[in-house]
């Protein structure tokens, strides 16, 4: 059986318990989780753990009743506390995640989940395989447009989909805008995957099948002393000869900036969505965020709570995290070769999974 799509909700929130949540990581994007969660009222943020203590005091202002510390052990030992949100740099998931896995706590943890199979493997043996659970944040799969498009592609609108193009095109803060951790291929796995595991995992899902193949070719566009390419393309090819065409530009010049079109071809018809075809609100200061896109962070929280309490299946399996990140990996691989790169040949990605993870 499939997973559910993000819009098969259950009954309202505010019928059923809190969820009491420490939230790790003291960045721009844990400060975007802290007032999600905060809007949401099946949430109960207790802790915020950061490695400076005054930032960590500043954004557990934000939210009520939450605890700053530095230490990670604080968080675990509230009895209160049932669900961790991981949201630090990526090298630091696989020790976070373990770490609140073994002391049985559930989780959500950022894209990509891990550098490697091996420590995503890990961190579902530390979660699911002491009996909790453990949900990566691909947040495109909540966007309303993408939601929208995959469950008309479920129902069989366009028999069965054979092509996908995606181009994203988005201002970031290039150039000079990333920390060094994210320009080192070492520490964020390089740009296909810290910020390409979002493309991939939307083009498998909308295709619903495995990824076999990737090549991949990156483009330095305003930054060319950069080792990390600001952009990149991506062909890849499925079990059943499926074929995805993957943009990726975060070369736009103002932050914020937005460009995404989405093309799913099946043997019946066709799906399409462009942002350029929305109404939006653009100035010197700011740039709305279009409506495909609006609120994608909150519906993924509150869907992560519903796992939490068991009143919901996740949306983003285990089996389809691990295909995602060895497809992300696979095409970091290709960029450097400069060849074709089987995903199968991504180590630890032929490894079976344990039943129980599978079912």
């Amino acid at each position: 059986m499939r997973p559910p799509l993000p819009a098969d909700r259950p009954a309202p929130r505010e019928t059923r318990p809190a969820v009491g949540v420490a939230v790790v990581g003291i960045g721009a994007f844990a400060r975007e989780h802290l007032t999600a969660l905060a809007a949401l009222p099946g949430a109960d943020v207790r802790w915020v753990v950061g490695h400076d203590l005054a930032r960590t005091r500043a954004l557990a202002a934000l939210v009520p009743g939450a605890r700053a510390t530095t230490r990670l052990d604080d968080a675990l030992a509230d009895d209160a506390v049932s669900a961790v949100d991981v949201v630090t740099a990526t090298p630091t998931h696989a020790p976070d995640t373990i770490a609140a896995g073994e002391a049985g706590k559930h989780v959500q943890v950022e894209k990509p989940a891990a550098l490697s199979l091996p420590q995503l493997d890990a961190m579902v043996a530390a979660t699911e395989g002491r009996g909790t659970t453990l949900v990566v944040g691909q947040t495109v799969r909540f966007q309303p447009a993408v939601t929208a498009l995959a469950a008309a592609a479920r129902r069989g609108e366009i028999g069965t989909p054979r092509l996908a193009h995606i181009s994203w095109y988005t201002g970031h803060a290039w150039p000079g805008g990333w920390r060094g951790w994210q320009l080192d291929p070492e520490l964020s796995g390089g740009h296909p995957v810290h910020n390409g595991t979002h493309i991939m995992d939307a083009a498998t899902w909308l295709l619903d099948d495995e990824p076999v193949e990737v090549f991949a070719r990156g483009f330095r566009t305003f930054s060319p002393e950069m080792e990390s390419p600001d952009s990149f393309h991506v062909q890849l090819r499925t079990a059943s000869g499926a074929l995805a065409t993957l943009e990726l530009c975060y070369a736009l010049r103002s932050r914020g900036e937005l460009v995404r079109r989405v093309v799913l071809v099946g043997t019946e018809g066709t799906l399409a969505h462009s942002t350029t075809e929305e109404d939006g609100l653009h100035s010197d200061a700011t740039t709305a965020p279009p409506v495909s896109v609006e609120g994608a962070l909150g519906l993924q929280l509150a869907h992560w709570l519903d796992v939490v309490r068991g009143d919901a299946a996740q949306v983003v399996t285990t089996v389809q995290v691990r295909a995602a990140l060895a497809t992300a990996l696979a095409a970091q691989r290709s960029l450097l070769s400069g060849r074709r790169e089987r995903v199968a040949d991504v180590p630890g990605y032929a490894e079976p999974l344990p039943a129980e993870v599978v079912a």
